[in-house]
């Protein structure tokens, strides 16, 4: 074996390690047994210095991050316009085992927390048993989203809670929502997000590796910091999930939807 091997064999596997090569992943939807009141859903309030950390992202750490290492950008849709209450709509649906959906959670929150706020975000962790194990996360189920700009509906099918032929159900999505998914989601994977029924994102978009062995609190922490592995993952997926956002709010708030967001917008 010549040194251009190896070159090229370190090369990846350093690219691997920090994330670059990833393309993306999803869950299949699993087939679940019983319904489970909310306090049994396996999650619990998030810690206030979470959700601020998420609510509290720096423009100038935004700016500098742009894409970062967010690998995969929300794709273009033909589809009817999805609105509520004269908004734009964003649907999410993920489950709480799911471990990209625990990587896109984060992304999700810190995106939306530009537009809005959140009340009743939960903390909880993907499955123990599937790749990337005991991801630690955010879960959606109970909360509440306000904006002048946009509504958020998000849908946890099932809990973190293994039950036999797969995990328990927490929330069923109406007819509505899942034709949504039936008609824009042909894998049948989670995550699902439609952005107003104009761009849709299956799967992480970045590495969920970035998120390996770190706390709830570890994970809002870094995501300030520009020059943080999480926050270049986290935060760069972020950037490409508001450029999907700021299309539907037509670049508004302009505080938001600046310059480097329109770079993001040109490229989706």
């Amino acid at each position: 074996m010549n040194l251009r091997f190896w070159v090229i064999t370190i090369v990846l596997v350093l690219a691997i390690g920090a994330g670059i090569l990833f393309r993306g992943g999803s869950t299949k939807k699993t087939p679940s047994t019983g319904l489970l009141s909310a306090s049994q859903s396996g999650a619990a309030p998030a810690p206030t210095a979470v959700v601020s950390d998420i609510a509290s992202v720096p423009t100038a750490t935004f700016d500098t991050i742009g894409q970062g290492t967010a690998s995969v950008l929300p794709s273009a849709i033909t589809a009817p316009a999805l609105t509520e209450n004269n908004k734009p709509e964003v649907y999410y649906e993920g489950a709480e085992y799911c471990p990209y959906c625990a990587t896109e959670r984060w992304a999700m929150a810190v995106a939306l927390a530009r537009f809005g706020t959140f009340k009743n975000l939960k903390v909880t962790h993907s499955s123990t048993t599937d790749v990337y194990a005991n991801t630690q996360t955010l879960s959606f189920y109970g909360s509440t989203y306000t904006s002048d700009y946009l509504t958020f509906t998000p849908i946890e099918l099932y809990t973190d809670i293994p039950s036999e032929g797969g995990y328990t159900t927490l929330q069923t999505p109406t007819t509505k929502e899942q034709d949504l998914a039936n008609d824009y989601d042909s894998d049948q994977s989670i995550p699902f997000i439609d952005f107003g029924g104009k761009y849709k994102v299956g799967g992480a978009t970045y590495n969920p590796q970035v998120l390996s062995g770190l706390s709830w609190g570890q994970i809002a922490g870094s995501l300030a910091n520009p020059s943080s592995t999480t926050a270049k993952g986290v935060d760069g997926a972020a950037n490409t999930l508001t450029a999907a956002i700021c299309k539907l709010t037509n670049n508004q708030p302009g505080n938001v939807c600046d310059t480097v967001i329109q770079g993001l917008e040109a490229k989706l």
